[in-house]
């Protein structure tokens, strides 16, 4: 058998296209530089079988886009569904009896 030729560092790492995006497997075993392009410089897209699966993005972007929304306290949200009309009533229930 031949010698093969020493892969170098640069050849070893598949490229990244200046866009964002990176296939699933260069993603995985490259996850810190894919963090750090999200925060940097933002979103990073994540393909699998050659088709978008996912965004990495910074917190920051993700709170922008998705703030979070304030919830009422509980009894100001069921008296909000105005159950007025519902009977909520029960029957008195003693059990079943049972012979010993």
């Amino acid at each position: 058998m031949g010698k093969r030729p020493e892969l170098t560092k640069a050849k070893r790492a598949a490229p990244r296209a200046a866009t964002g995006r990176w296939k699933l497997e260069d993603a995985k075993a490259r996850f810190s530089e894919v963090v750090r392009h999200a925060r940097e410089e933002g979103p990073q897209r994540v393909s699998v079988r050659g088709h978008d699966a996912v965004v990495v993005m910074s917190v920051e972007e993700f709170e922008r886009l998705a703030p979070e929304k304030p919830r009422p306290p509980f009894v100001q949200f069921m008296e909000s569904l105005h159950l007025g009309g519902l009977d909520l009533e029960r029957e008195l229930d003693h059990g079943r009896d049972v012979e010993l």
